[in-house]
């Protein structure tokens, strides 16, 4: 399964936004983590099918009600954790 790092920029914090993204995630079956960064982005690593790793990308750039996303910077990481679910990281 491919595993991509996706950094999101923009209104993200303290918005709900890694709520968002949890439950997004998971509609879609996806694993993996979101957590805020110190610069104000958002870092999501996330693994599953590529065509839901796409729609997700999509939900992403909608955002939720108070977000508002600039940019979607895209990695895909050869070597990746196993994850059991999609979680939240403080």
């Amino acid at each position: 399964m491919p595993v991509w790092e996706i950094v999101v920029s923009g209104r993200v914090q303290g918005v709900g936004y890694r709520y968002y993204v949890r439950e997004s995630a998971k509609i879609l079956a996806l694993k993996g983590y979101v957590r805020n960064l110190s610069n104000g982005n958002v870092k999501i690593v996330v693994s599953g099918e590529k065509d839901k790793l796409y729609s997700l990308c999509e939900l992403l750039r909608s955002g939720n009600h108070n977000a508002r996303v600039d940019n979607l910077e895209i990695a895909d990481l050869t070597v990746g954790e196993e994850y059991s679910d999609f979680t939240i990281r403080f």
